[in-house]
């Protein structure tokens, strides 16, 4: 594993408000050009079996998204969230659509149906055909709130699916002039969820500007490079990669908070995705945590055993 410190970049002379602040998630592609990738990046992957499985229950998300439509905000609900710099559709106000759990049940049915279904595998999609609506409830809670020692595992992955539908879903329609500037750095703006990890775009407004993509909602939003991207600190931040892996992948780590995100630069590798990226790279997540550090937030298709392991 490689490692260099980088000095802060010159800041270019340019009006900040020239910046796009935020890229909403595209409806018409946003899971399918996921699930394309996650199969691209399971050859030769050591969880290429579980890698190929998620790209079939990404696959079931964009079909799900095409037949959902969730409540949209009043403009009283956007209005509050705008005069408090609170997310505009927070995850965690305890209130979502109870169609949520129908569109579980689709993904799981779809997953199904896809065909190569192991033991294993069945045994989690009937643990979730099981679980009653309390209890599924319970563990969307648990799983947003990222409360490690209530959420299991093997489940979690297709519950945070279902979420990630309808919260893709609303971030897709909503206005981005009605999306709040909110006080805790490093969270949505839209949803309030962390990041999974941080891209460099290329391209048009976006040339060279780096952005970090919620796990949950999909939206993107700008943040300067060579900055943390859990505690804001633009000191001790270096980038690690692996010797001979893809040189568009990095993991950005930060000596002040000893936690890390992994960002990838598109100049590189013009198919980089940042949820799928993250998930095949689980060797560098080992090295990252043989170095020391954490996540700041788990992959929201692939939970942590126990807090320890995230």
């Amino acid at each position: 594993m490689t490692q260099r410190t980088l000095d802060p970049e010159q800041i270019q002379a340019l009006d900040p408000s020239a910046i796009p602040r935020i890229r909403l998630p595209e409806r018409a592609a946003h899971f399918s050009t996921r699930a394309a990738r996650l199969r691209r990046l399971a050859d030769h992957n050591p969880i290429g079996g579980y890698v190929r499985l998620m790209a079939a229950l990404v696959d079931a998300q964009q079909h799900a998204l095409e037949h959902y439509s969730a409540p949209m905000p009043s403009r009283e609900d956007i209005a509050n969230a705008q005069r408090h710099s609170m997310p505009i559709l927070p995850a965690l106000s305890g209130e979502r659509d109870p169609q949520w759990r129908s569109v579980l049940y689709r993904l799981a049915d779809r997953v199904e149906a896809a065909g190569a279904v192991t033991p294993a595998l069945a045994n989690v999609l009937d643990t979730l055909r099981a679980m009653d609506e309390a209890q599924l409830e319970a563990q969307a809670d648990a799983i947003l709130a990222q409360r490690y020692t209530e959420i299991a595992p093997a489940t979690a992955p297709f519950i945070m699916a279902a979420l990630q539908v309808v919260w893709t879903d609303l971030a897709s329609c909503i206005d981005m002039r009605d999306v709040p500037y909110v006080d805790a750095p490093g969270v949505c703006p839209v949803c309030g969820s962390p990041p999974v990890a941080s891209i460099v775009r290329i391209g048009g407004a976006y040339q060279g500007y780096r952005y970090t993509q919620c796990g949950l909602c999909g939206t993107e939003a700008h943040v300067v490079r060579v900055k943390c991207t859990n505690c804001d600190s633009t000191k001790g931040i270096a980038y690690q990669g692996i010797d001979g892996g893809n040189p568009a992948l990095k993991a950005e780590s930060c000596d002040e908070c000893h936690t890390y995100r992994k960002i990838g630069y598109l100049e590189k590798d013009m198919d980089f995705e940042p949820l799928a990226d993250d998930l095949a790279s689980l060797t560098l997540d080992l090295l990252m945590s043989d170095a020391g550090y954490r996540r700041a937030s788990p992959n929201p298709l692939l939970w942590p055993e126990v807090p320890g392991d995230q």
